[in-house]
């Protein structure tokens, strides 16, 4: 009985135990054979990394172990960060290779030039035509000119770079000409022109049209031409007017340069590039390229929807109330019903005539453009017209226009179109700005006189605090201008003596800035004989500020300098800021130490010219361009001033605005009778201007006038 009781027990309970026994001996024996791998080159994740161990940490645990904190001696051990090591560590193959920099910094980060021509020419034609183009495009070109003939010749004319591919078939000879351009200056330009000898190239509108289209487009420009045979989609540029070919473009046509050379088969060089730039890049030739603005468009968050009608144009006066509605005037082909005298219909004669018969022309013309060759219109008549001038932008019109259409096929059909039309106020171009950089050194020039030297105390105190001490980029220059009386006593009664001592003081506050002056004597300190001076002890590419004593200069201002003076094309004359008399601005108050920009404290003053930033070069261009003029009037040195000099001999755009950041503070000043009468008068305008407002002055006068009648 109780045998069978057991048996009971021990079949429903045995096959637990058997479980647990061999899950703990399963367990035991898996914990052993871990710890055996971690110590040994196994395989698996150990293919891919090792862990690396110091020689000195032989008591480290195995990964499998539990840390006690000390080590067999008795000393504590560390924790130990293993580090991960390739475990195919590619050994170093001799020294470091240098890394190669190039010798100038356009080279190695990318810039290169925008032009570069190709004259085909013949055996014929080589000291002739060629010699021709030579001397009239290599100059504007700056001599990035080249010409490719079949034939070598053993005399070649002097002066010019010839490169001769030993094969005068045409075709081949433009294969080895593009050939040539890849190999040898597909990395210094980004358009190329190439041409016959016999055609004459404007070199200015030449560069003016790559100067704007951008560096990155394909594009394959000329005078059109239709395939032989038609057989070929598309078309290419003739060679005789020349084309233009992008470097985006070559670049892409180059790995098929050979190909095309044994599979296209044509006589004519042209068609034989045209065909192959067409059937490798699939850009066919194209007369015109549309506006960058346009393209810019396709990019912008509203589409084309953002680009103004017509691209570049301003867009149309927006009215703020009902009285600023611009009128519309009706009128047809032989009346205006808006006139003159106030008539409510007239004749539509001279210039008003001339207006509309040029729009309705315009108008078919730009019709046909739109649907030729589809359909060819004809005969227009006006049946409504409208025009308005809008001051932001120029006349508009609105135009609803009767044609005769005819299709390709003859069929004729009266057509009706509605035309909207602008006739802009000025000529719009896209002007390619050059880079300038807000860390160029600028050399401050202040001319001084003896009247002035007290001055020059204060404004030491403020480009020191404004500019030396937050280390500006920017190097002061005093010009001391002594009369002939004064320069005698130099030695014993220096009349800048206590200027001086304040740069010496600057110099040991300020160790690392030097203040440079130059003494200059003359009886007539003008300030083109000062810069004169100056100009001829400074490198051509300094950037030069004229201030006054009055000027108070900051950082801010500085770098619109810098930002707005670009040589060889703009001289920048800021309108600075003049506080008005603080006895008229602020009758019976203190007033503040720093004014606000109200009109209650100054005003921009529009008559001084003193202030300018310019470069070295862009002045002593301008210099040298009036010697003729010298000559029949002995004293313009004396009559002109800096600002006239660049707008009338620079030949640059000269940059006049108001300058926030440049302000001066109020001082009765004294206009110096020896000016030329324009200068002087400006003078004397700017100083009664500068005394306040006209409601300050009026109060004043008002006040005085009551104080008189009591």
């Amino acid at each position: 009985m109780r045998i069978s009781v057991l048996m009971s027990l021990i079949r429903a309970t045995g096959p637990i135990i058997v479980g647990i026994s061999l899950g703990f001996t399963l367990s035991l024996l898996s914990g052993t054979w871990v710890g055996k791998s971690c110590d040994s080159d196994g395989i698996g994740a150990a293919d891919e990394m090792l862990i690396e161990q110091p020689e000195s940490l032989k008591g480290a645990r195995k990964p499998s172990s539990i840390f006690s904190g000390t080590t067999d001696n008795g000393n504590i051990e560390e924790d130990f960060k293993p580090r991960i090591v390739p475990y195919n560590k590619p050994a170093q193959q001799g020294p470091p290779k240098k890394v190669f920099r190039a010798k100038y910094a356009s080279t190695e980060l990318g810039i290169r030039e925008r032009l570069f021509a190709s004259v085909f020419t013949s055996k014929t034609t080589l000291n002739t035509l060629a010699v021709a183009i030579n001397r009239t495009l290599n100059h504007h070109l700056d001599g990035r000119l080249i010409f490719f003939t079949g034939t070598r010749n053993r005399k070649l004319p002097h002066g010019m770079f010839v490169v001769a591919h030993g094969d005068e078939r045409p075709v081949p000879n433009m294969f080895h000409s593009v050939r040539y351009l890849l190999e040898h200056h597909i990395a210094e330009y980004d358009w190329f022109y190439l041409v016959q000898d016999f055609t004459y190239t404007q070199p200015d509108r030449l560069k003016t049209l790559v100067s704007h289209l951008s560096m990155d487009l394909k594009l394959y420009m000329g005078h059109p031409g239709e395939f032989i045979g038609g057989e070929t989609q598309g078309r290419y540029c003739h060679s005789g007017p020349g084309f233009l070919l992008s470097r985006a473009l070559l670049l892409k046509l180059q790995p098929f340069l050979e190909q095309c050379r044994t599979d296209i088969v044509s006589v004519r060089p042209d068609e034989w590039l045209g065909r192959c730039i067409i059937d490798y890049t699939g850009i066919s030739c194209v007369e015109e390229y549309e506006s960058e603005i346009k393209n810019v468009s396709e990019v912008a968050v509203d589409g084309n929807k953002s680009a103004l009608w017509p691209v570049g144009i301003q867009p149309p006066f927006e009215p703020k109330s009902r009285f600023e509605v611009l009128r519309w005037d009706y009128f047809t082909e032989e009346h205006l019903f808006s006139c003159v005298d106030g008539a409510p219909k007239c004749q539509l004669n001279g210039a008003d005539r001339d207006d509309v018969a040029d729009v309705i022309k315009v108008a078919l013309a730009e019709l046909n453009k739109k649907y030729s060759p589809v359909v060819q219109l004809s005969a227009p008549q006006l049946v409504n017209g409208y025009r308005r001038f809008d001051h932001t932008r120029g006349m508009e019109y609105t135009l609803d226009l009767q044609f005769q259409a005819m299709t390709e096929s003859g069929h004729q059909k009266s057509i009706a179109r509605r035309v909207h039309l602008v006739r802009p106020l000025s000529q719009v171009e896209i002007i390619p700005m050059p880079y300038v950089t807000e860390g160029t050194r600028v050399q401050v020039l202040l001319p001084l006189t003896s009247y002035e030297s007290h001055i020059a105390l204060r404004f030491l105190d403020h480009f020191s605090s404004n500019l030396f001490e937050t280390g500006e980029n920017a190097v002061l220059n005093l010009l001391f201008t002594y009369e002939p009386a004064e320069a005698q006593k130099v030695s014993t009664n220096d009349v800048f003596a206590e200027v001086k001592t304040k740069v010496a003081v600057v110099e040991h506050r300020y160790p690392s800035v030097k203040v440079s002056w130059i003494s200059i004597k003359t009886e007539s300190p003008g300030v083109l004989r000062i810069l004169d001076i100056v100009s001829r002890k400074h490198a051509v590419d300094t950037l030069f500020l004229l201030v006054t004593s009055d000027t108070v200069l900051n950082s801010e201002f500085l770098n619109r300098c810098r930002m707005n003076a670009i040589s060889g094309l703009q001289a920048f004359f800021p309108i600075h800021f003049q506080d008005f008399d603080p006895r008229v601005a602020y009758p019976e108050q203190t007033p503040p130490a720093s004014p606000d920009l109200v009109r209650e404290a100054g005003h921009f003053d529009r008559y001084t010219f003193e202030e300018a930033c310019f470069y070295n070069s862009d002045y002593m261009t301008s210099r040298t361009r009036m010697p003729r003029d010298l000559q029949e009037n002995e004293e313009l040195l004396e009559s002109l001033d800096l600002y006239d000099v660049f707008v009338q001999y620079s030949g640059l755009h000269v940059f006049r605005a108001v300058e926030p950041a440049l302000r001066q503070a109020y001082r009765n000043r004294t206009c110096d009778p020896r000016l030329n009468e324009d200068v002087f008068h400006r003078c004397l305008q700017s100083t009664l201007e500068g005394r306040g407002s006209r409601s300050q002055l009026a109060m004043l006068i008002f006040e005085q006038e009551q104080g008189n009648s009591t």
